[in-house]
């Protein structure tokens, strides 16, 4: 099969062995072939448009600027008929949960072996979503977030990561707003609630299933 005929798989990881490994694995296969690897999102970010992949494995912690969960939602942005499948050491992680939220369409762990990693690229192609039952569980909750809030959904996405424990640096970087513009959402996050910190805003949010 000419590589014209089989999906562009890219790799974002920064351990070169099991960048390496994944790319033997993925190029062994008669339906898919590595277009590029990259040890960073920004590099990956840089040549998406040259890459033009089909599917991208995507470290979920990687070093430097910028990590998986990040990297999964700009290329999503920017490559919409790319499928996202995350590589993670913890399979339960609430990482993999967020990353799914970001536009990820499953995940493998990094101990994956090569029918495991074949499978799951497989299962994408197909429409698929590889991913744990307790992961599964976690997506089918979030479904069940109180329809009558009288949050906007960046309202509900700020206090999400309010929830996480992010600094307003911390949110205006992941969500790509001003630190003025995060303090302002806020402010109205606390007006529609009517509390006065984070904890009753957490508290809230918690008995009302606001996020």
């Amino acid at each position: 099969m000419s590589t014209e005929s089989k999906k562009r798989v890219l790799i974002v990881e920064d351990d070169s062995e099991i960048r390496n490994s994944f790319s033997l694995i993925v190029n062994s296969s008669p339906n898919f072939f590595t277009v590029n690897a990259y040890g960073s999102c920004e590099e990956a970010i840089k040549n998406l448009n040259h890459d033009k992949p089909d599917i991208v494995l995507m470290d979920i912690e990687l070093p430097g600027g910028m990590n998986g969960i990040q990297g999964a939602k700009i290329i999503k942005d920017k490559a919409q008929q790319a499928d996202v499948i995350m590589v993670t050491v913890y399979e339960d992680s609430e990482l993999v949960f967020e990353a799914l939220k970001a536009g990820a369409s499953g995940y493998i762990t990094k101990s994956a072996n090569y029918m495991e990693l074949l499978s799951a690229l497989e299962e994408i192609t197909k429409g698929g979503a590889p991913m744990s039952s307790k992961i599964a569980r976690m997506v089918i909750d979030n479904f069940h977030v109180n329809p009558n809030s009288p949050l906007t959904k960046r309202e509900t996405e700020i206090l999400q990561l309010i929830s996480e424990g992010k600094t307003y640096t911390q949110i205006s970087e992941e969500l790509f707003i001003s630190k003025e513009t995060s303090k302002t959402h806020i402010k109205n996050i606390y007006s529609k609630l009517q509390v006065r910190s984070k904890s009753e805003a957490l508290a809230k949010a918690s008995l009302e299933k606001l996020i």
